[in-house]
């Protein structure tokens, strides 16, 4: 890809961001939000000490995926039909924009995902094995690949009148294979065996959804248009 193609994903990004920054509706609404829900299990529950550690996982990709997709989609609701047009008449290509807004989603999902790992840990009594640090690659590719997802399926219903409700209906089954990925991963360091194999299929997983998000990302918005 040409460097007219990487700057303009890096503008598309780099926007994305201040208006987050500007905003900071992702660290003071949504964050919150997230620690509340981790909350609301041992509340309702009263569940032991030992079923709390074993739910803890389980809460967290769960809450990964709920949140995820709400701050995916918040990035994205500012995006019409009408705001594509002048994206069009300004010529910059819709796979840039793909990767531009998949990128700043990514940025702001990674650092709430690794944030969140804290209250799990302190009201599920969780005690993370050796070699926690090892997830770190794992969640990156998991928000990585959460933010292709949301941007793609945020592009197939934009325009639609029920694309709030449609946008997570496509993307909750279609994230099946991250969260299981990330999930086994975890599982396998607890058990003491290696994450390599969970961490190529994420990565796998990653290309394949650039590779959609980008091919199709022309044909989408001359639909849109």
């Amino acid at each position: 890809m040409k460097a007219g193609f990487w700057r303009s994903a890096s503008i598309i990004a780099q926007r994305d961001l201040r208006v987050e920054i500007r905003s900071g509706e992702a660290l003071s609404v949504v964050f919150p939000f997230a620690v509340v829900a981790t909350w609301v299990v041992p509340l309702a529950t009263d569940a032991s000490p030992g079923l709390l550690r074993d739910l803890a996982a389980p809460v967290y990709w769960l809450i990964f995926l709920l949140f995820g997709m709400m701050i995916v989609f918040r990035q994205t609701a500012s995006e019409t039909a009408d705001h594509r047009r002048v994206l069009a008449l300004t010529g910059l290509d819709p796979a840039a924009r793909f990767v531009g807004r998949s990128a700043a989603s990514a940025l702001i999902l990674f650092p709430i995902s690794g944030m969140l790992v804290i209250p799990v840990i302190v009201l599920y009594d969780y005690r993370p094995p050796s070699g926690i640090w090892l997830m770190i690659p794992v969640i990156i590719l998991g928000a990585i690949g959460m933010s292709m997802l949301g941007t793609l399926a945020a592009d197939v219903t934009v325009g639609l009148r029920a694309r709030t409700s449609l946008a997570p209906l496509l993307m909750a089954p279609l994230a099946a294979p991250l969260l299981m990925s990330a999930s086994q991963a975890l599982e396998s360091l607890i058990a003491g065996g290696g994450i390599i194999l969970w961490v190529l299929v994420l990565v796998i997983a990653d290309l394949g959804l650039a590779a959609a998000g980008v091919m199709s990302a022309r044909a989408l918005e001359e639909i849109a248009l």
